[in-house]
């Protein structure tokens, strides 16, 4: 490789990486490693966490749900994402070996998992029951 060529710019479904992240939404996070803890398990209000990777073609076809989840339920439900291939603690600690896999935490404890792309509808069921 040339040295000097800069960095790869990785595209998917015709989008940068650094395009996709400046999209996504205001109400939806980006977790780590290190945030998890005070973003899901402390949280004062239920959780919803997308655990995903960027090479997951299902993963990237639930992203933009993900995203309308987030605005949906803003102020009632936060809405984050996790990189699996990045943060690999906290993918280990929930046992996570399929993605995607959803899973929502309420008062630090985690309620209810999704396994694979599924519809919006099963999403906003499991928002509601935790919600109200």
């Amino acid at each position: 490789t040339d040295a000097g060529a800069g960095p790869i710019s990785v595209r998917v479904f015709g989008e940068t990486r650094k395009e996709r992240q400046a999209m996504a939404g205001a109400n939806l996070l980006q977790l780590t490693d290190d945030t998890f803890e005070a973003e899901v398990l402390q949280s004062d209000v239920p959780v919803l966490v997308d655990f995903w990777a960027e090479w997951c073609g299902p993963c990237q076809r639930l992203g933009p749900l993900i995203e309308q989840l987030a605005d949906a339920y803003a102020g009632k439900v936060k809405v984050a994402k996790v990189d699996v291939d990045r943060n690999q603690h906290v993918a280990a600690q929930y046992g996570i070996s399929s993605i995607p896999t959803v899973m929502v935490f309420k008062d630090g404890k985690l309620v209810e998992k999704i396994i694979g792309l599924r519809a919006r509808r099963d999403y906003e069921d499991v928002l509601n029951r935790v919600v109200g």
